[in-house]
């Protein structure tokens, strides 16, 4: 399935979101003309080894739980996380307003990464881009908005249809997803592919730092414009 849009009109232009969105573009942009060696030696040099991180957490080693939020490993990568922080993100944007937006996105990063490297602390392959600071931004909007509609294009073979799910459903069936797709990869050895619990510790951030900013007073804005009268 792939989301398409909310029903949430913002209220602001989100900034942050687009900025980020334009960095994760631009690095990509700059890995992809690379030759193959000078990119893995950069991919090396600025994405996450918990080995590194777990015997000898120097400042280069700390940095890269920054770094590696900008960096991806191909075009799909890149784009479905993209396309997800371009829906969910500004929604989250226009409750939190800008800084505290900001702040709490790279928070996310550097906890989702923490989660991955407690599971594997002794893997030696570099861990690169945004699912985890995403996945905590899909865990605050699940908070905010439970009950808004999104559009997903759902395709098997020559079936193709739209359909609208609430984000109750649909965000928490990718949670779901996510966390039984790291529990199947426990064990499995060091090997690469998805760092599941990193979005399984990042969509928990979110989640509880939603709660915390509902506690607070944070009032989010309630849908009010349907997308599409039916399904087709």
């Amino acid at each position: 399935m792939l989301p398409l849009r909310d029903e949430i009109p913002r209220r602001h232009f989100p900034l942050v979101t687009i900025t980020i969105i334009a960095i994760n573009v631009v690095v990509y942009l700059y890995q992809i003309m690379l030759p193959e060696r000078e990119l893995s030696r950069l991919v090396w040099q600025m994405g996450i080894v918990p080995l590194r991180v777990v015997s000898h957490l120097s400042l280069p080693a700390a940095l890269t739980f920054i770094t590696a939020m900008f960096m991806h490993g191909g075009f799909l990568h890149i784009f479905g996380n993209m396309l997800y922080l371009y829906i969910f993100g500004d929604n989250v944007e226009d409750v939190l307003g800008h800084v505290l937006y900001a702040i709490v996105y790279l928070l996310f990063g550097i906890g989702a990464s923490l989660a991955q490297i407690a599971v594997a602390p002794r893997s030696n392959i570099p861990t690169i881009g945004a699912s985890g600071a995403i996945a905590g931004v899909l865990g605050a909007y699940f908070v905010f908005f439970p009950r808004a509609r999104v559009q997903y294009l759902v395709t098997l073979g020559y079936f193709v249809r739209f359909v609208e799910l609430p984000a109750l459903i649909a965000l928490g069936g990718w949670f779901i997803l996510q966390f039984l797709s790291g529990l199947f990869s426990l064990g499995i050895g060091q090997v690469g592919g998805v760092a599941w619990f990193a979005h399984i510790g990042g969509f928990a951030l979110g989640l509880a730092g939603g709660a915390v900013c509902k506690l607070l007073g944070c009032q989010p804005r309630r849908p009010t414009l349907p997308l599409y009268d039916s399904y087709w």
